[in-house]
């Protein structure tokens, strides 16, 4: 499997895990979904550590989905270390999360954050949402080294 092709979602709320990987499906996305439950297991997964030593971590995701308030290691964290590593440092990071907090949104945009969504609390909303992240980020957004597509 080609991990450029692949979705991480970085959540540790079950239901919310779930929510989003049904708003995937029902929004079309056919892309791979890996999903991290807390800080250190995404940035093992990012770098290719302990469970996923075999894993190439020259192949970053495609997009990943961030949430803020994780166990053992924030989102800001994960944030911090994705940008400091020269191979994540330019994969598009979008803070997927329930935080209404000004400060939150100020500091994942100045730590590196492409995108600040607040997850809504309507399923429908939370699918359209979804919807619309998984267009952009997987169908619209080019990333350096990828082919010219023209559009139109």
């Amino acid at each position: 499997m080609n991990d450029s092709h692949t979705i991480l979602l970085v959540e540790d709320n079950p239901d919310d895990e779930e929510l989003t990987l049904r708003a995937l499906r029902k929004g079309g996305v056919s892309q791979p979904v890996q999903v991290a439950r807390d800080g250190p297991e995404a940035l093992d997964y990012l770098f290719g550590l302990h469970a996923f030593a075999g894993r190439d971590p020259t192949q970053v995701p495609r997009v990943m989905l961030l949430d803020l308030k994780l166990p053992k290691l924030g989102g800001l964290d994960v944030l911090k270390r994705a940008r400091a590593d020269v191979r994540t440092r330019l994969m598009p990071v979008v803070i997927l999360t329930s935080s209404v907090e000004e400060s939150d949104l100020k500091q994942c945009y100045a730590l590196g954050a492409n995108s600040y969504v607040r997850k809504p609390v309507e399923f429908d909303e939370f699918v359209a949402v979804i919807r619309s992240i998984a267009h952009y980020w997987l169908s619209l957004n080019e990333l350096p080294g990828s082919p010219y597509r023209p559009c139109g």
